[in-house]
Order: C-alpha cells, then sequence, then structure tokens
C-alpha cells in the first residue's frame, strides 16, 4: 500500500516540485486567511485568566460590578425627580416650549392631546445627605447617603429594543459586545471556576422580550459571553453530565477532546478552537461551582429575612439579588440581573406600587448585605432602566389612574460602593422633567465613568474588527468626575 494514501498525517519528508508549489499556494492562501481572520485582533489581551489581563490603567475603586437592570423604563418621576409643579398643571396642556418639537412614539404622537400630570407619592429627604426619595422606596432611602443618584441620564434611544441594547452595549444597534463581555474581556475574572460575566432573569414578570444578545460577547472572543443562571435544577444548561457518564468519565472525554482540538489548533491558529477549548474546561469546572453558589440553604436565617418572603422562591427578583451577593464573593467580574415588568403606559400608579414592593427591599438588602461583608467599597451596584417617562400622560387622566410613555430627554439612575460619590444627586431638570438644565450625562459619559472606576482608561480598551479599534463608548463619551468619591 502506497504510504501517501495513508489518511495518517505523516509526512515522508518527499515531495515533487508539484506537490511543493501546490502546498506553498495552500499555505498562502491560509496565511491570507489567518490575517482577515485575526483582523479582529485585541489592543488590549483578553482575559483569559484569574487575576485580570491588562494592568489597570488608573487605581481602581471598584472590582466588580452589580447591575440591576430594571427593564421597561421606571418612571423617574415617581421615584427620584419630585416635580411639585406637575402637580400644580396636572391636565392642563403641555405647552409648545417644553416640548420644542421634540419627536414621539406613535403610542401618543397622535393624541389629540398631551395633557401633564402630577404624581400622587410624596417626596421626603432622607440620610444627613437631604436626598429626596419617593415614598415607595422605604427600604432603599435609609440608604441614602450610599446612593449617587444621576437625574440627568439621557440617551437616543426612544424604543425598548434600541434603549436597552444602548445601554448594555454602547450602541441601538445589534452585534456589540455588552459591557459585562467587555469588563470580563479586559480585566480577566477573579475566579477559576466560574464565568466572569453571569445574567438572572427574574421569571413570570411579563414585559419586553430579554434576548441573549444582550449578554453576548459581539465580535469579542465567545468565551466572553455572559452566562445566563436559571432558576431550576439545570441552573446552566447541559452542564450536568448525561446519564451513565460520571464525572472521572466526563474529564477523561475532555481530555481527548482537548487533545484533538490542540491539534487542529496548532495546524490552524483557529481563534474559535481556543474559545472552544475554554468553553468546555469552564463548564467542567462549574459542575462543582455552579451548585454551590446557587445553594442558599447556608444562608443565616437573619440574611434571608432581610432580603424578603420572596428570597427563597428561585427566579424572584429577591432570590437573584442574593445569588448575586454570593457570585460577587466567588469573584465574578460582572453581575447582571434583569427585572422586567416597569413598561406603565397605562396603570401606572397600581404598577410601579407593585414593582417597588418586589424590588425595593430586595435591592436595599443587597446593598447592607455588601455593606456588612465589606464589600460595598469595591462592589459597583448600579440601579437603573433604559431611559425614563414622559411628564404627559398617554392615554386619558383617570381619577386614580394614568400612564406615560417613553422619555429619552431625561430619566434617573443611581450608583451605590465601587467609589461611587455616596449621598450626592448630579443633574438637573426642569419643572416638568422633560428637558436637562444642569450637568447631563449620556450613557457613553455613564461607560466611560463606570470604567474609570474599576481603573479602565474607556479610550484604550479596545478592539479591533473589521478594520477600526471599537470600544465600548464608541468614538464618545467623558469621564463625569463629581460622580466618583
Amino acid at each position: 500500500m502506497n504510504p501517501s494514501t495513508l489518511c495518517t498525517g505523516h509526512d515522508t519528508g518527499l515531495t515533487t516540485r508539484r506537490t511543493f508549489l501546490s502546498r506553498f499556494g495552500y499555505g498562502l492562501g491560509s496565511i491570507a486567511l489567518a490575517e482577515l481572520l485575526n483582523a479582529d485582533g485585541a489592543t488590549v489581551s483578553p482575559g483569559a485568566s484569574a487575576g485580570g489581563a491588562i494592568t489597570p490603567h488608573f487605581e481602581p475603586k471598584a472590582k466588580r460590578v452589580i447591575f440591576l437592570f430594571q427593564s421597561g423604563a421606571p418612571s423617574q418621576m415617581e421615584l427620584f425627580d419630585p416635580k411639585p409643579m406637575l402637580n400644580e398643571l396636572h391636565g392642563t396642556e403641555m405647552p409648545a416650549s417644553v416640548r420644542m418639537g421634540q419627536r414621539l412614539t406613535g403610542m401618543s404622537a397622535h393624541q389629540a392631546s398631551l395633557p401633564l400630570v402630577g404624581s400622587p407619592f410624596k417626596f421626603t429627604q432622607h440620610g444627613q445627605s437631604g436626598t429626596w426619595l419617593s415614598e415607595l422606596l422605604p427600604h432603599t432611602s435609609k440608604l441614602a447617603d450610599d446612593m449617587c443618584i444621576i437625574r440627568s441620564m439621557n440617551t437616543e434611544a426612544i424604543n425598548h429594543g434600541p434603549g436597552v441594547t444602548m445601554m448594555q452595549t454602547g450602541s441601538q444597534f445589534p452585534g456589540r459586545p455588552s459591557m459585562g463581555s467587555w469588563l470580563w474581556y479586559g480585566l480577566g475574572s477573579e475566579s477559576q471556576d466560574l464565568p466572569g460575566f453571569v445574567v438572572m432573569v427574574s421569571t413570570k414578570r411579563g414585559g419586553q422580550p430579554l434576548v441573549s444578545r444582550l449578554w453576548g460577547s459581539g465580535f469579542l472572543p465567545g468565551k466572553y459571553d455572559g452566562v445566563r443562571l436559571r432558576p431550576d435544577e439545570n441552573a446552566v444548561l447541559y452542564l450536568k453530565n448525561p446519564a451513565g457518564v460520571d464525572r472521572k468519565g466526563r474529564r477523561l472525554a475532555l481530555e481527548r477532546l482537548q487533545e484533538l482540538h490542540q491539534l487542529q489548533l496548532n495546524a490552524t491558529s483557529d481563534p474559535a478552537l481556543e474559545t472552544r477549548i475554554a468553553q468546555y474546561e469552564m463548564a467542567f469546572r462549574m459542575q462543582s461551582s455552579i451548585p454551590e453558589v446557587t445553594d442558599i440553604s447556608g444562608e443565616t436565617e437573619a440574611t434571608l429575612k432581610m432580603y424578603g418572603d420572596d428570597v427563597t422562591t428561585p427566579g424572584t427578583y429577591a432570590s437573584n439579588c442574593l445569588r448575586a451577593r454570593r457570585l460577587a464573593e466567588q469573584g465574578v467580574r460582572f453581575i447582571q440581573l434583569y427585572q422586567p415588568g416597569w413598561d406603565h403606559h397605562g396603570g401606572l400608579p397600581g404598577g410601579i406600587r407593585n414593582q417597588c414592593r418586589i424590588t425595593d427591599q430586595a435591592t436595599a438588602a443587597l446593598i447592607q448585605d455588601l455593606k456588612q461583608r465589606d464589600m460595598l467599597k469595591d462592589t459597583l451596584v448600579i440601579w437603573g432602566g433604559e431611559f425614563g417617562r414622559t411628564s404627559y400622560c398617554q392615554g386619558k387622566i383617570g381619577p386614580k389612574n394614568y400612564g406615560r410613555d417613553h422619555h429619552p430627554r431625561c430619566f434617573s439612575l443611581w450608583m451605590a460602593g465601587g467609589g461611587a460619590r455616596g449621598g450626592y444627586t448630579h443633574g438637573e431638570t426642569d419643572e416638568f422633567s422633560y428637558n436637562i438644565v444642569k450637568d447631563g450625562v449620556h450613557i457613553h459619559d455613564f461607560h466611560a465613568t463606570v470604567l474609570r472606576l474599576l481603573g479602565i482608561d474607556h479610550e484604550r480598551l479596545t478592539f479591533r474588527y473589521q478594520g477600526r479599534d471599537f470600544r465600548l463608548t464608541d468614538v464618545h463619551g467623558h469621564v463625569v468626575d463629581p460622580l466618583i468619591a
């Protein structure tokens, strides 16, 4: 049998001129292809191992982020931005001088009238800082001196899909890496046994759809995808061993598979193989780490009580907040919670009251829990949605009922811990909470500031893709220094 016909990969070292030229041609093609594929290279090394991938550009104040994302856009006028003028003008037409011809959504653009509506909820001052907060937030209000409230957030997005995408990725268009992916890529993970970016979505809340691209790695290597933690026995899909396969067998199969992947990687330098190898290894380690981090049976009765009655029900916001603290303890870099249900086009008073009942105690408990464990100082907690709500009523005003439409021109968001300036309220809106009159903070500015708190210069954390250096803040953004303690 002619050895050259055997599919062994063995090379005898003998070759003809024709074979040499043929292989050389393929080699040039491979070089060209590799160059094209690796045009998506990195300016800083990916965070492939625990301990971080780059030396921070500045002294970091925060090591990790917990983003409590309130999907659907909470109304700033009911929670953080009191507007007594709206109560005085309740039911009257919004002045044209306030709107200034700004675009409206298709849901209210054709209303015959845009009547102003005041909030029925009372605001009082809290803490030594005298921070104004709504009666809907009795638990969070106790932590006013830890909160850095931004009343002047703004964005271009006016609908949920682009708005949520913008807040998560810095672009209204799908395909960019999520903020969590950027941080995992840039700083690595502090844990060898857990991913650097974990996502949890509150269940049975309805609202706008939340899809995996919101926590995807975009054009970054796939190993920086956020890993969704589900509220059932299969906390991560396909993590458990198949029936009849034990851990030792899984380890052996993984080692053989890795050897095959390594052979192919040596031959092709395909970055997708590196991602696959890393994902298999992480999945194996997560078989032990995920059950441990999701098991709250060891928490004290006092801790469980602090988070509220829902904490023992998997998939609730309270349960996810407690798991977020446990993930933070284990070194997860970015923890994202999604709480849908804030999209109150109608029935706003009852709807927002219910949302606050579900979220207020658990949010405050998370901050308090982190403080008790001396973790808040280096854990940045963020609370907010994708945009705000209008000061005029969508639809008709009822005696005790109204709704508010989407409003990108101004909205409120707050941070706590991780070097954020506690007891501080930044920015100012007009008497109608419709336009910003002082110290506006665009989403790009917010992202730049978050990165700064983590020790990163937002202009230097880049990734080359399709011939261009991309970053979370695109070509915009500046650090808002007053937000930093």
